[in-house]
């Protein structure tokens, strides 16, 4: 995936070193954490250096998803109490993690502060990493708007529900006519039979481009679909990522195809 984007709207971002690519949502509760957190164990897992970083500022949970119990989060380099190098922590599945913890509320609204820090750790970051995945909250708020403005490439992930497609429609729409992408990555996760996601990825396509395209065109990315799959319930209850529990799954084929359309 490639984009263009309005100065105006967007964050100047450094060209040299990691891919960043940044996984969002029209909605909460769509699996875009688990999403993220097994997306980077597929990337590690083909030789690549990867970083998640927890752009969810207001109501970060990849620490539950990873089961990880930091001393050390985003919070404390952005008050300086811990450098980058120590707040950065290893994660099951062979990636790095940056953790933004509970202590975040207060860097949840858009503040010039908020800006200047999380694009500091951004141009910190890239240089050495293959991938930065930048796992942000759902919906269409200030702060998480900034968080995929820093993102070369987008992946919106949504489920067949008719919530969560209403949701990422407005959400894509918005990232069309306010950050100028023409072109944004889908993910159907949860899908119920072979083939849903490319039917759900037409319908938004058509809809998109008559409301969107204003004489110029917009392309969304089917990167894949995830199954449904009873073996996701098990992992996320666990706390276990799908990819080093139940390699064999249906969703755990879903994910690795995801990392090998990125790749490619």
């Amino acid at each position: 995936m490639s984009t263009t984007t309005a100065p105006a709207a967007s964050p100047a971002r450094p060209r040299a070193g990691a891919r960043t690519l940044a996984v969002t949502s029209g909605k909460g509760g769509v699996g875009k954490t688990f999403v993220t957190a097994n997306l980077a164990a597929a990337l590690a897992a083909q030789g690549q250096r990867v970083l998640v970083l927890d752009a969810d500022l207001g109501l970060a949970n990849l620490d539950v998803v990873l089961n990880l119990h930091p001393k050390l989060t985003l919070h404390d380099v952005f008050t300086d109490k811990a450098t980058l190098d120590q707040a950065i922590l290893p994660a099951p599945g062979g990636f790095s993690v940056l953790l933004a913890g509970s202590g975040m509320v207060e860097y949840s609204r858009l503040t010039p502060e908020v800006r200047d820090k999380l694009l500091s750790i951004i141009e910190q970051v890239k240089p050495r990493f293959d991938w930065v995945l930048l796992d942000t909250g759902a919906g269409i708020s200030d702060v998480v708007l900034f968080a995929v403005a820093m993102a070369q490439d987008v992946l919106v992930v949504a489920t067949p529900e008719p919530t969560s497609l209403t949701d990422a429609y407005a959400t894509i729409k918005v990232l069309a006519t306010q950050q100028g992408r023409r072109q944004v990555g889908l993910l159907v996760n949860q899908a119920g039979r072979p083939g849903e996601g490319k039917l759900i990825c037409g319908q938004l396509q058509q809809v998109l481009q008559r409301f969107v395209g204003s004489g110029q065109p917009f392309r969304l990315d089917l990167m894949g679909e995830v199954r449904s799959d009873v073996s996701v319930r098990q992992a996320v209850l666990k706390r276990h990522l799908l990819l080093e529990n139940y390699p064999g799954s249906d969703a755990a084929q879903g994910i690795k195809a995801l990392a090998a359309r990125l790749l490619s």
